[in-house]
């Protein structure tokens, strides 16, 4: 049994899929059904019941995944320790980001630990926050760039980077462009357009609705909110935005903050509080970027 069966056997198991295994681990994906094959012959069990477009764990499967993890954690644990002594970081991290959200200061931070820490081997991936949130929880990604309606997701530690109110965002002549004050309750009256589920935006936005017993009629989403504010201008709805990327879109749009929702979206990092060194340095680049004035 090698280390790389392995790992293929993981990402299999993660993904649930050989494909995406194929790619996510870079090699062919009829490599890594070969590999987990030979696995399987060696352990003397099926791990995965198999179908066109799914492969889901076989109770010998489910009973070898954490074993798996922990195995790969250990040989990770041999690099890094060595590495600590002899002051060169190895290792791993995959760093996630919320879908729609370039922040450049994130990409800084990733730039200047790969020229401090070039043996890290880093991947970015996208996705929504709430599967974001699962994936720091359940250890497949280290360090999370997330919309969240809470300081911290449970259990998880949190550096918050922007904390903005929400707002509704329409084209000129809009009627809602003419008041002062705009209500969820104004909202009710017209089709909206905003993030989808999983995103915090769209959780401060639905749990703001629901304390008014307010359904508001959900005309379309989208992931981005170049998309949100190009759909708004072109009358298809009412924009729902934090204020920052409502300004992005000021020549074309005009933002009212919702008078009613106090509760901001917040843009944060989140990670588990027991972490690798190369973690620990990938968070100290981050705060830098973060935290510090770019260039003028």
């Amino acid at each position: 049994m090698e280390l790389r069966q392995l790992e293929y056997f993981v990402a299999v198991a993660e993904e649930q899929n050989f494909t995406r295994a194929a790619e996510r681990v870079h090699i062919s994906q009829s490599g890594v059904s070969a590999q987990i094959r030979q696995l399987e012959r060696e352990l003397g069990a099926e791990l995965f019941h198999r179908s066109a477009r799914t492969a889901t764990l076989t109770v010998a499967g489910k009973a070898a995944l954490e074993h798996a993890r922990a195995a790969l954690a250990a040989a990770d644990a041999v690099g890094q320790a060595v590495g600590e002594v002899t002051d060169l970081i190895r290792g791993r991290l995959t760093v996630g980001m919320v879908i729609g959200c370039t922040v450049t200061p994130l990409f800084d931070a990733l730039a200047t630990f790969h020229r401090a820490h070039p043996g890290v081997e880093i991947s970015l991936l996208e996705d929504n926050s709430d599967r974001l949130v699962e994936g720091v929880r359940a250890g497949t990604v280290d360090l999370a760039l997330i919309g969240t309606a809470a300081a911290a997701p449970d259990g998880l530690d949190a550096l918050t980077i922007i904390s903005e109110r929400l707002v509704a965002a329409v084209p000129a002549g809009h009627p809602l462009a003419k008041q002062r004050r705009v209500t969820l309750l104004d909202l009710a009256a017209h089709s909206i357009v905003c993030m989808p589920p999983g995103t915090g935006l769209r959780t401060v936005f639905d749990r703001a609705c629901a304390a008014q017993s307010l359904q508001p009629a959900i005309a379309l989403q989208a992931s981005s909110a170049e998309a949100i504010a190009d759909l708004a201008a072109r009358g298809l709805g009412v924009a729902v935005l934090s204020e920052s990327m409502a300004a992005d879109h000021r020549d074309r749009l005009t933002a009212r903050t919702l008078d009613d929702v106090e509760t901001p979206a917040l843009l944060a990092l989140i990670w588990k509080s027991q972490h690798s060194p190369a973690l620990r340095e990938l968070l100290l680049h981050s705060r830098r970027a973060f935290t510090e004035p770019g260039p003028t």
